[in-house]
C-alpha cells in the first residue's frame, strides 16, 4: 500500500561527533535569529543604543526556554513523573509559547525598569520580530510530526494545494492530519505584515504590542480547537483557549484604559529620524 511507504522527515539536521543537532532547535534559533536582525534594525531607527537589544535577549531567551518547559512540564507532569530528567530533554519537544512570553515579557519589563526605557516602547519594537519567530518556530513542530489536528484525508490536502513533503508528514501512525502547525505559521507571517503596517499608521505607543497579543490570541484561541495534543486546565478546558481569551480581553482594555487615562498619548513614530536634507547654501 502507497502509505505504508511514507517515511517521516528525519527530526536530526546533522551531528558533530557526539553531538546531535535537531531541526527543531536549529529552526527555533533561526527564528529567533531573523527576528533579532528585524528588531535591531528598527531599534536603530528609533535611536536607541545598539547593544540594547542584546543586552536585553542575553536575559530574555533563556527566560523563555526556561518559561517555556516550565508552563508545558506543570500541565503535563504526567508525561515526566516516571523520569524526571526528561524534563531537561527539550529537542524532543514538548514546549509551549505561552509560557516563553510571560518569562520574556516579565524579564523586559524588569529590564526597561532597569535601563530607564519605556517598556511600551521596546514591546512595540519587538512584538513583529516576536511573531516572526513564532512563524518559523513553528516549523520545527512539523520536523518533529507534532501540533498537529484532527484526522483527515489525504484528497483534503492535497486539495489545499500543500507540497508533497507536508502532507508526508502528516501522516502519523497510519492517518493524515490537519497541520495546524502551518495554519498557524501562516497566521502568524501575516500579523508580522500587519504589524509593520500598523507601524507606519502611527498608533499611540503600547498598542502595536497589544495588537499583537489581540491578533496573535484571536488565531491561537481557533487553531487551539482544531489541535489533538492541547493542555488541559480543571481537566476539561483547553490551556491555550482560556489564556487567549485572557489576553484578548487584557489587550482590549487596556487599549481603552490607557488611552481614557492619559497613559498613551506618545506615539509610535513619535521620536522617528527627520529625514536629512541638502541645503545648499546661497
Amino acid at each position: 500500500m502507497y502509505t505504508l511507504a511514507i517515511q517521516p522527515l528525519n527530526p536530526v539536521a546533522f551531528e558533530l561527533g557526539p553531538i546531535t543537532v535537531y531541526w527543531y532547535g536549529l529552526l527555533i534559533g533561526f527564528g529567533a535569529f531573523l527576528g533579532y536582525l528585524l528588531a535591531n534594525r528598527e531599534m536603530k531607527r528609533r535611536g536607541l543604543p545598539d547593544d540594547m537589544l542584546a543586552d536585553l535577549l542575553l536575559y530574555a531567551l533563556p527566560a523563555a526556554i526556561v518559561g517555556a518547559r516550565l508552563y508545558y512540564v506543570i500541565f503535563r507532569w504526567d508525561q515526566f513523573a516516571d523520569n524526571p530528567i526528561s524534563v531537561l530533554y527539550i529537542w524532543e519537544g514538548g514546549i509551549a509559547i505561552h509560557g516563553a512570553l510571560i518569562g520574556s515579557f516579565l524579564t523586559a519589563f524588569i529590564f526597561a525598569k532597569k535601563r530607564g526605557v519605556s517598556f511600551w516602547k521596546l514591546a512595540d519594537i519587538t512584538a513583529p520580530s516576536i511573531l516572526l519567530g513564532q512563524a518559523i518556530g513553528r516549523w520545527g513542530n512539523f520536523m518533529n510530526q507534532e501540533v498537529y489536528g484532527g484526522e483527515v484525508s489525504r484528497s483534503f490536502l492535497e486539495g489545499l494545494f500543500l507540497p508533497e513533503f507536508i502532507i508526508n508528514q502528516m501522516f502519523i501512525d497510519g492517518a493524515y492530519y490537519h497541520p495546524t502547525f502551518l495554519y498557524e505559521s501562516i497566521w502568524n507571517l501575516l500579523g508580522v505584515a500587519l504589524l509593520l503596517y500598523l507601524r507606519r499608521v502611527n498608533l499611540r505607543q503600547g498598542e502595536i504590542f497589544l495588537s499583537y497579543l489581540i491578533y496573535y490570541s484571536i488565531g491561537r484561541f481557533v487553531i487551539e480547537g482544531i489541535r489533538t495534543d492541547y493542555l488541559l486546565v480543571f481537566g476539561f478546558l483547553r490551556t491555550a483557549q482560556v489564556l487567549s481569551v485572557i489576553l484578548i480581553v487584557g489587550g482590549i482594555f487596556f487599549l481603552i484604559y490607557r488611552r481614557k487615562m492619559g497613559l498613551a498619548n506618545k506615539r509610535y513614530l513619535d521620536d522617528e529620524p527627520k529625514p536629512k536634507t541638502n541645503k545648499k547654501k546661497a
